[in-house]
């Protein structure tokens, strides 16, 4: 006996509100927990207040003690964030429902309180998204309204925005899926497309040989409070320097080229040892029509001769071909 369509219709609509529901649920519960760690933070802060240092040592120590057991939820910069969020939110009883922790992030960022509130309204009235938030307040819309005669254009552009329908759209935030004690999987956050040539390159790489051992996977960094991920990380033991590689599936912009940037940096910086060489970056922007590849080169290249780095990496045709064949491979599954 076959199951009917809407029989298998009927059970899928139980199963994805269920899994909403219950995903939902799981980002309340941290709401809190952040709330009261943050607040016992801050009363512990209050009966040291007469040493400067009291709460960098107090939130270092805490930090020591549990993250080893607990993971990043308990690492130096979330146990700031979370005595930002006490201060910000002193009462429970402000705290929204609705909002996760990606929406309380944005909004403990914003220190004028008609600021914040005119926000957290815009929230509840129109169910946005944790992003559709960021993107407002990154754009500014709390002061283009103050500026424009046509208050109700501009919020109407605001406005517009659709709602997610897919419980999976929240449980892309990796945090959730420590706070629940699961492993952290790309596919759980990447598009199907990206996810694909990430894997696929991945495997290309390490098959070159070369000298590429694989360091990680998104691997996940904090610059200035906001969190981002990179694709892939590659050490290269015979050019002695880490290679980044970002992937994306749109058409190559200025604000893609700044951001490798910014995550070679980011590896000069904090990850290599005084012995390396300076960072490397892959850019690979693609769409259907086309495929190109940016390389990010330390500005002063004198430790990475030329020849061996032509030796050692993969060249950008290299790169194309095999991000052509993924694409051809997932067209042919699609048809």
């Amino acid at each position: 006996m076959e199951l009917t369509k809407g029989l298998i219709q009927q059970i899928q609509a139980v199963v994805i509100n269920a899994q909403s529901k219950a995903i939902r649920a799981v980002d309340t519960e941290r709401v809190l927990m952040y709330w009261q760690i943050g607040k016992i933070i801050f009363e512990e802060e209050q009966q040291g207040k007469e040493r400067a240092d009291y709460g960098k040592y107090l939130i270092k120590s805490i930090s020591d003690e549990f993250q080893p057991q607990l993971g990043t939820g308990f690492s130096v910069r979330q146990l700031e964030m979370n005595r930002q969020f006490y201060r910000a939110f002193p009462n429970t009883n402000a705290l929204r429902s609705q909002f996760s922790w990606t929406h309380y992030r944005t909004l403990i960022r914003i220190e004028n309180q008609d600021r914040r509130d005119f926000y957290m309204a815009e929230v509840e009235k129109n169910n946005w998204t944790a992003r559709q938030l960021e993107r407002q307040v990154n754009s500014q819309l709390f002061e283009r309204l103050l500026l424009s005669n046509d208050v109700q254009s501009v919020l109407a552009v605001a406005r517009e925005e659709k709602l997610p329908a897919n419980a999976k759209e929240i449980i892309k935030d990796p945090m959730v899926l420590e706070f629940l004690g699961l492993r952290r999987e790309a596919a759980y956050y990447e598009k199907d497309l990206e996810t694909a040539i990430i894997t696929h390159l991945q495997d290309f790489i390490l098959e070159l040989g070369n000298g590429f051992s694989f360091v990680a996977r998104q691997k996940r960094i904090h610059i200035e409070g906001d969190e981002f991920f990179i694709d892939l990380v590659f050490y290269n033991r015979l050019l002695q320097c880490f290679v980044i590689i970002e992937i994306k599936t749109t058409k190559l912009t200025h604000q893609d080229i700044g951001q490798l940037q910014m995550y070679v940096n980011y590896f000069d910086r904090f990850e290599k040892q005084d012995f390396e060489n300076p960072s490397i970056g892959i850019l690979l922007c693609t769409d259907k029509n086309d495929a190109v590849v940016k390389i990010s080169l330390p500005e002063n290249n004198n430790t990475i001769i030329a020849s061996k780095y032509q030796l050692y990496l993969p060249t950008e045709q290299q790169l194309i071909d095999e991000v052509k064949k993924e694409i051809e491979k997932l067209d042919n599954e699609e048809k």
